[in-house]
């Protein structure tokens, strides 16, 4: 038992390895192709939990941030969602219609290791965005539990350890092992919102009985700021601050898989699912926008402005306060088990969220890994990520916010960014205006957050560290494998590699692909010849081959055949010279039943500058390194093709 039981804790963990990206099942999951998918409203519920759940927190957020000129900061927010976010995410949509989001985007625009290392840095802040989704949800769940009447007195103090028992169980439900859940999703946001739309016709029915509450406000307000200019500016330079209000909106493109569209609809033009998904966006921001400015009049005038503060009984709940002060302890505490399970749902969306990006890119550039494209051990990475963060911040949401507003408004920075350079490349100029100020007023957003609150860029610049460090040492690490998805050769390939196996062991000569004549190939023939003493008679192949993207790690190698210059030549493209190289071999044994011999010439210059030209450009001391790739690649030496220099 004890011999098996390693087997069988890896095979669990590894359970679902596979080659394809982002297709592990979840709330962010690509369906398969028989997938039906679902109707945008459906899907508008699986987005909805991470985007609608943050009423659970934002009118308090921006309570404290604006204090009694809330709902005209919230106004500004909503202006910037409608008008800023909203057209932004629609042009994501079309451009990006199969769930990439704008960091695909943006990765196209940026050729080789320029376009990895940017993309790297966006995933730095997503995971920002993502980890302190589920941390800043957990711990305003915790405190929806800790406020509520009927809580136990033994949990009184205990915030930290109720957030960590959310975090556990929402990692233990992505270990077990979680299958789509849309079902769980519409419920959950159909609930929560009804129950929303009860506690605000509520205090909006008591602010017109009872107007009294409207007078103090305007008077208090008033004797702050007495020039509405300056509620105004006050308005915009702390709307910054409300930025978690607009969470949603990358949430929403990267389910788009989900979604159903036409029967017409194909991969490369799904029109229907583009049009649809531009329906759930536009509906969610639409009813937000309306939950975030009633939530916040009511909340403003309902709520004393010391309510709101740190250890106050509205500090990150606003609306349960309301709940609980006047619908009664009994609808208070339902609304409380409905915030719970949202927000602790909305952590499980980002999870999904982040279990869907890392294996699409970072197993794809060689910067992870095999393993990270299981979803068990990520669990355990992100979570052991997410407890360090509920520590660190002591599961306060106050403090968490400005990492998450970090994250989010980089992501809409870099969407807005995207839209912009896809529409200047179509020509649309008024387009092109458009979403460039938008891009600026994002840009202002981050800046004026950062600013304020630096603890965000900071958490940011952490994750980006990480994860760009770990990526390149694994890129390091992993540089010896075959880097190949597959070999192809073209008929003429295959004529040639038959014609020469006729005649016993294929024999190849590594060769610089630039174009030769008839005298180079037959001296270059002969001196290979003579120094490694190839069998004389025995006809060979040249193999040349040619880097297209050495910032790629993985792809399909096709190989063409061709005869010029009096030579039998194969001439592959791949990632890197020596891995390219030893996967052409390796397919040549697979095909001809023997072993093939490789002629190689040192090369002259340092070993050290070498490797790193192998690491960065894909080429370099490629004899030795080549054969390391074999002997990585084949255990058995008596299969393994052989390696000769000269």
């Amino acid at each position: 038992m004890s011999v098996k039981s390693p087997h069988r804790l890896r095979a669990w963990l590894l359970d679902g390895l596979t080659e394809r990206s982002a297709r592990h099942q979840g709330p962010h999951g690509t369906p398969p192709a028989e997938h039906e998918g679902h109707t945008w409203w459906r899907v508008m519920c699986l987005t909805g939990v991470d985007y609608f759940s943050t009423l659970g927190y934002q009118p308090g957020i921006a309570a404290l941030a604006a204090g009694l000129l809330s709902p005209l900061a919230t106004l500004v927010l909503i202006a910037l969602t409608l008008l800023g976010a909203l057209p932004v995410y629609r042009r994501v949509a079309h451009e990006s219609p199969h769930g990439e989001g704008s960091i695909h985007m943006l990765e196209r625009l940026l050729p080789w290791w320029s376009g990895k290392i940017f993309v790297l840095v966006l995933l730095g802040f997503a995971a920002t965005d993502f980890i302190i989704t589920i941390t800043l949800s957990a711990a305003d769940a915790s405190a929806h539990v800790l406020e509520n009447p009927f809580a136990p007195h033994w949990l009184e103090g205990e915030r930290v350890l109720i957030t960590l028992v959310l975090v556990a169980a929402l990692g233990a439900v992505f270990l077990k092992g979680f299958r789509e859940a849309i079902g769980v999703a519409v419920a959950l946001v159909g609930v929560f919102l009804t129950l929303n739309l009860v506690v605000v016709a509520t205090s909006v029915w008591l602010v017109l009985t009872e107007p009294v509450h409207v007078e103090d406000w305007w008077s208090a307000m008033t004797a702050e700021h007495s020039s509405p200019f300056v509620m105004i500016g006050v308005a915009l330079l702390v709307f910054p601050k409300l930025a978690l209000g607009m969470s949603g909106f990358e949430t929403g493109v990267a389910v788009m898989p989900q979604v159903r569209g036409d029967a017409s609809d194909t991969y490369e033009k799904p029109a229907g699912r583009i049009r649809d998904t531009r329906k759930l966006l536009t509906t969610a921001a639409v009813v937000m926008s309306c939950f975030l400015l009633l939530s916040s009049l009511a909340t403003t005038i309902l709520i004393p402005q010391d309510d709101f503060k740190s250890g106050g009984p509205a500090n990150g709940r606003a609306l349960a306060y309301l709940a609980h002060a006047h619908l009664g302890e009994v609808f208070g505490t339902v609304y409380d088990v409905s915030t719970i399970a949202i927000l602790w749902f909305a952590g499980a969306s980002a999870l999904a969220g982040l279990l869907n990006i890392v294996p699409r890119y970072l197993p794809r550039y060689g910067m992870a890994p095999e393993w990270t494209r299981a979803v068990r051990p990520l669990v355990l990475v992100f979570m052991a990520i997410a407890v360090a963060i509920t520590l660190w911040f002591d599961a306060d949401v106050d403090a968490q916010s400005g990492a998450y507003a970090t994250g989010v408004l980089v992501l809409m920075l870099s969407a807005a960014f995207a839209s912009t350079v896809a529409v200047h490349h179509r020509g649309r100029r008024g387009a092109t205006v458009g979403f460039g100020l938008i891009t600026a007023v994002f840009a202002y957003t981050l800046v004026a957050n950062v600013v304020e609150r630096p603890d965000g860029i900071k958490i940011a610049a952490l994750f980006i560290l990480g994860i760009v460090l770990t990526s390149f040492a694994s890129r390091v690490h992993r540089a010896f494998e075959l880097r190949s998805a597959g070999v192809v050769f073209d008929e003429e390939a295959l004529r040639l590699i038959d014609e020469v196996a006729a005649s016993g062991p294929v024999r190849i000569i590594a060769n610089e692909p630039q174009e030769h004549s008839t005298v180079e190939y037959r001296a270059k023939e002969y001196s290979q010849r003579e120094q490694t003493h190839i069998p004389g008679g025995k006809p060979v192949l040249f193999l040349e081959v040619f880097v297209r993207n050495s910032s790629d790690f993985t792809a399909e190698l096709a190989v063409q055949g061709d005869r010029k210059h009096g030579a039998r030549r194969l001439r592959a493209t791949g990632p890197g010279v020596p891995n390219t190289i030893a996967a052409v071999l390796l397919e040549i044994r697979d095909r001809t039943g023997q072993v093939p011999h490789a002629y190689f010439n040192w090369t002259e210059g340092d070993p050290v500058g070498h490797l790193l030209r192998f690491l960065v450009f894909g080429d370099g001391e490629v004899a030795p390194v080549t054969r390391e790739v074999l002997r990585r690649a084949e255990q058995d030496p008596a299969r393994r093709p052989r390696v000769h220099v000269g």
